[in-house]
């Protein structure tokens, strides 16, 4: 049977699992019409209204893919942002590396997370994804 996102995140080590964390909450406050949903294999927590916001990925859930996870483990816990092409970044916290659409930040430890820049940024991603809503039907 398929864990739930909950239980993935309690399995996690201890320092990813407090990462994660407090990212969720972050996410849940700032994004309060967002679904939660385990993504992929690995059961990576994803956010959707509209369109995919955003996702965390711990590099403890590239099991199985080990240079992937390799890489990972350096950069720390992933937080991407699904329509990152479409954000401003004039800070440069957002890293594009070799793709498209998909801006991430990197955290390893706890104190690298500054709440009001995430929350800065969630809020624009949220603007972002209400652009996609669907007019209603007459």
């Amino acid at each position: 049977m398929r864990k739930s996102v909950d239980e993935i995140v309690e399995d996690l080590p201890k320092n990813e699992k407090m990462i994660v964390k407090r990212l969720r909450l972050l996410v849940k406050e700032c994004l309060p019409g967002a679904e939660e949903k385990g993504y992929y294999s690995f059961n990576v927590p994803f956010y959707k209204h509209h369109r995919m916001i955003c996702f965390i990925w711990p590099p403890s859930l590239f099991e199985g893919m080990e240079k992937t996870k390799e890489a990972h483990d350096k950069k720390g816990v992933t937080l991407g942002f699904c329509q990152g092409n479409l954000m401003a970044n004039d800070e440069g916290l957002l890293q594009k590396e070799n793709r498209k659409q998909v801006y991430c930040m990197y955290f390893k430890k706890l104190s690298d997370i500054n709440d009001d820049q995430i929350r800065a940024l969630l809020f624009e991603a949220d603007a972002i994804d209400q652009r996609f809503k669907k007019p209603r039907k007459l």
